[in-house]
Formats: C-alpha cells, structure tokens, sequence
C-alpha cells in the first residue's frame, strides 16, 4: 500500500517538474500572464506534490510510544500547507492581472509554443489527476486526493488560458489577464475547500455521515438497548471510534462482550481502516 502511495506522488512530482518549467520558458518568451501565472500555480504545485510525497511516506508509519493514534495526521496538516500556497498564488495572480488591466499593459506575442504549452498541461494534468484519484479513493488518503484536486484546478484553469490565447489570437489582448483572474478565482474556490476539509480533520470535527452510518448500524443490533457518546477522529486515512452500548443487565460477560465484539464488526464493516472502542455497560 504504502509503496503505491509513493509511486504515484513521486510521479506527480516529476510531472509538475516538467510543467513549471515548460510553463516558464513559454511564458517568458511570449510575455502571456496567463501561461506566467499557470507556471507560478504549477511551481506552488511542485511544492505541494513534494510535501505529499513526503507525507505519505510517513503517514503509514504504526503508532508508537509517543504517537499512540500513528502519523495519519501529517497528510492531513500537508493539505493544510498546500491551501496557503494556493493562497499566495492567488495573490500574485490577482494583482498583476488587475495593475495590467489598469496601466493597459496586456499586449502579448502568441505563437505555436502558447497552444503547445497549454494543451500539453492539459493533457498531463487529467492523466496524473486520474492516476492520484483512483490510488486515494482505494487508500483513503487525503494528502493524495489534494494533490489529485491540485491537478484537476489545473486541467480548468489551463483551459481558460486557451480561451485567453484564442482571444488574444484575434486582438483581443485584454483576455489574457482577464483569463489569469478566472484562474484566481479557480484557485480560490479550491483552497476554501482543502483548507476547511484539512482543518476539519485537524480539529478533530467528526464527520456527520460517518457519524450517521456509525448510528444506523448500532440500531440494527436488536441486543443494544441503547447507545450514547459516540466519538469519532480521523487521522489520515484512519478513523478511530468510540461508543458506549447499553446490553439487558441478565447478560453473561461472554454474551456482553459478543454483543459489543458484534457491534465492532459493523463499524468495521461501513468505516474503512477503522480502530473501535466499545464500552459495554448493563441497562439500567
């Protein structure tokens, strides 16, 4: 598990290598924005694939002495670095799009290499995304699952460069930086959603579907009375759950304890890589 993890970041590493530096020289060269900008978001992207890699690489390690829920967490808080470096992205694309937008400075040489470029971030982009989705949907890791994020914004805001090109193609030059903003924006909306899911976690806020399925599943053992404190934290790709159930005080400890081990199976069951606490105690 954990050698595919690294296999797929360290892939996404080696993409945004060649991106930002495509995105550079090409943007250089014709004086676009938008392709400076997109290079800016795909060097902050290096970064952030770096951190990945490097959070996956630990995030499996077992609990020890002094980390007694393991090292999920580090994926968690890499997501959290990534949203500030969207964030810094976003500021330096906002202002150089609107100071050009003012001064009138926004006439840009477009050449085959702007089309080559863009189109080529485009296609890098959905293959890497595809691959980092599918590898976080099977391990359940968030770190993978931003970095797949990282490149689907990017297959969209490569798109509206192409627009910002085409238009400029006709004179209309303006377009360019108009095209960097909605890439702002783009990003924007991105790091709003990483951020608060990372923080989430970060803060240990129990996720209400889980918590939902957790209460579904306890209701269907006919042997719980009733149930109560249901505590959930997530930790990278691991959940950890507590609940106390409530079992007919006639009950033999074996037959208490089945109950409960019953009832730890199910949770199991519905929750990926989960770790259960069940406190069982006599209905009063």
């Amino acid at each position: 598990m954990k050698k595919e993890k690294k296999k797929v970041a360290f892939a996404s590493v080696v993409a945004a290598v060649f991106l930002t530096g495509f995105k550079l020289v090409v943007g250089l060269l014709t004086g676009s924005l938008g392709i400076l900008s997109e290079a800016l978001h795909s060097g902050l992207d290096l970064v952030a694939a770096a951190i990945t890699y490097f959070s996956v690489s630990v995030s499996d390690k077992p609990a020890d002495r002094e980390h007694h829920f393991g090292h999920g967490k580090i994926e968690n808080f890499s997501a959290l670095i990534e949203t500030f470096l969207l964030l810094i992205t976003c500021g330096w694309i906002i202002y150089e799009a609107t100071n050009r937008l003012l001064t009138g400075e926004t006439h840009i040489e477009v050449t085959v290499w702007s089309y080559i470029v863009v189109v080529s971030s485009i296609l890098i982009d959905i293959s890497r995304s595809r691959a980092l989705y599918k590898v976080a949907r099977k391990h359940n890791s968030q770190a993978l699952e931003a970095d797949a994020l990282h490149f689907s914004t990017d297959i969209w805001s490569s798109a509206v460069v192409l627009l910002g090109l085409i238009c400029a193609q006709f004179g209309l030059f303006f377009a360019d930086s108009v095209a960097a903003l909605m890439v702002a924006g783009i990003v924007l909306l991105v790091s709003f959603r990483l951020g608060k899911r990372a923080m989430d976690v970060l803060l240990d806020k129990a996720p209400a579907q889980t918590f939902s399925k957790i209460e579904t599943a306890l209701q269907q053992i006919e042997e719980i009375t009733h149930f109560h404190d249901i505590r959930i934290r997530t930790s990278g790709a691991d959940t950890f759950v507590e609940v106390n159930i409530h079992v007919k005080p006639s009950l033999s400890i074996q037959e208490a304890h089945e109950i409960s081990h019953r009832a730890e199976k199910e949770i199991c069951r519905i929750v990926e890589r989960c770790v259960v606490h069940v406190h069982t105690e006599p209905d009063e």
